[in-house]
């Protein structure tokens, strides 16, 4: 799947999360802050760059204790009514996400299995059980044959 984010995406995301994009060169830089002190970040988004020797898109987040970064992005789902996008790798049939809200906070999920999406949620551990659901609405953009660089805006959008 080949994917590179437009300045539609971006804008996308800015209206989303409801903060300015700004524009440095060769990414987009954004900050979030929520209501605590604690819930703030910064989001860097590279829409093409090389990622040793291949190229791809590589979202960052900066947060006051963490570091996360997703390289060979894939794809993002909006959520208006949820106020976040998600951030979305798939490799070897294994799924990756990086749910960023508009409130500051980010949650990662990685490595989950590709079938956990639209299997029955009630029979997975609660310990795995909320990476399946928080990652289900990417199923919709997984089609192993289409080649797409759109966005998709959830349901509730």
């Amino acid at each position: 799947m080949s994917f590179a984010f437009t300045e539609e995406h971006i804008s996308q995301i800015a209206r989303i999360l409801e903060v300015e994009a700004r524009h440095y060169g060769n990414h987009y830089r954004l900050e979030l802050k929520g209501e605590s002190i604690d819930r703030r970040l910064a989001l860097e988004i590279y829409p093409r760059i090389p990622l040793g020797d291949d190229e791809g898109s590589l979202v960052s987040v900066f947060t006051p204790n963490a570091n996360l970064q997703m390289q060979h992005c894939s794809g993002m789902v909006v959520s208006e009514l949820m106020g976040e996008v998600t951030f979305f790798a798939e490799a070897g049939g294994k799924m990756s996400g990086l749910i960023i809200e508009k409130q500051g906070a980010c949650s990662l999920y990685s490595n989950v299995d590709r079938r956990m999406l639209s299997g029955d949620f009630t029979r997975l551990g609660p310990e795995v059980m909320l990476s399946g659901i928080a990652l289900s609405l990417t199923e919709l953009m997984l089609d192993e044959e289409a080649d797409t660089d759109d966005i998709i805006e959830s349901p509730d959008a």
